[in-house]
This record gives structure tokens, sequence and C-alpha cells, in this order.
């Protein structure tokens, strides 16, 4: 008996994954930080921290990053608000789900308190109604849905590694390198599945 190959033990993908679409008309968005900058001038002594949300094309794999101060729900709808600016209204964003982070260590828990919070998600669907945008969360307990944007963050610190290094930075270099980042990753040829080759 012959074993079955790779293509038939994988599940099929969605629709959107696969359907030729605009880019980041479908999108999957992901945190990654907390990163240590310097405040203020370079040669300041005092680090804070600021955090990099990473949206992610479906199809194309297109990858935008934002850089923001904190993890408040304003800094966040700000990078949102931004990203739509530069990339168009995307009709479905997908995301982890907040119990996902249960486990994880101290520096994840104030992401989750804000995800899990009232107001988060009533400024959230607010905005996203006015957006005619639907938000779709990721089956709790299973990070291998949001592979495609763990491995985008994957990619973006492989390049901060690289280029930073142990060097604290300030937030206008920060968003500086981050930008570049996008664009090396986005210079990439594009992938396409069987099914958009035909």
């Amino acid at each position: 008996m012959q074993a079955p190959s790779a293509s038939q033990l994988m599940g099929n993908l969605s629709s959107l994954r696969v359907k030729p679409a605009r880019p980041f008309l479908n999108c999957g968005v992901d945190y990654a930080g907390p990163f240590l900058i310097c405040q203020g001038v370079k040669r300041s002594k005092t680090k804070v921290k600021c955090y990099a949300p990473l949206f992610i094309c479906l199809v194309t794999r297109a990858i935008h990053i934002e850089l923001v101060s904190d993890l408040t729900t304003e800094c966040f709808l700000a990078a949102l608000r931004r990203f739509m600016a530069r990339r168009g209204r995307s009709h479905n964003i997908y995301s982890d789900n907040a119990t996902c982070f249960k486990g994880a260590n101290n520096k994840l828990c104030k992401l989750r308190k804000m995800l899990n919070s009232d107001t988060f998600q009533e400024e959230i669907n607010n905005f996203m109604t006015t957006e005619d945008v639907r938000w779709h969360f990721i089956p709790p307990d299973s990070p291998h849905f949001g592979g495609l944007w763990e491995a985008g963050i994957k990619s973006m610190k492989y390049h901060m590694r690289r280029v930073i290094g142990n060097a604290c930075i300030s937030f206008e270099e920060m968003s500086t390198v981050l930008t570049q980042i996008e664009a090396c990753l986005n210079s990439r040829p594009p992938i396409m599945s069987n099914s958009l080759r035909s």
C-alpha cells in the first residue's frame, strides 16, 4: 500500500486564500514585540517599549508593518486607520483569539487584557461597523491557524536582528527600519497556490 502524499494529507485552503483579490482585501494581523527603544534623543539612557502590528495579505502574502508606542485600543485603532489609508479597506481581518495568550509570559498579559476588555471590543466593533469590515478570530487554542502571520513576524525579526542587533535606536529610526524591512519582505517573488497557477 502506497503512503499518501503531502497534498493528500493537508486540508483545503479557505477560498479567501486562493481566490484572486486586491492585496490586503483579506488579511491577518498580529503583534510583534515588545522592542526596547531609546526615549527621546539617541544618547538617552531611558528605554521604553514599543510594538509592531504586522498585517499580512492572505492571498499575496504582502506585509505591512506599523509601529505603536503601547498596547492601548487608541494606538491599535490609529495603526489600523493608517494601514487602511495606505493599503485600502479590508473586508475581512483575521487575528489570534485572546484565549491563545493563556499561559504566555508576562509580556503578553497586557495585550491579553486589552483584547479581553469590553471597552476594546466595543470600540473595535464600532469602528468595524462604520468601515464595513468583518473581524474574525481564529479558534481558541489553535495557534497553527495563524501560521501565515507568525511566519511574517519570524521573517521580520530575522531582518531586525541583523540590522539593529543590540543597538538602542529612537522611535523614528525604528519606524524607518521597519519600513525598510517591509520593503525587503515585499520584494520577494510572489508565491502562488496551485489553483492560481492554472
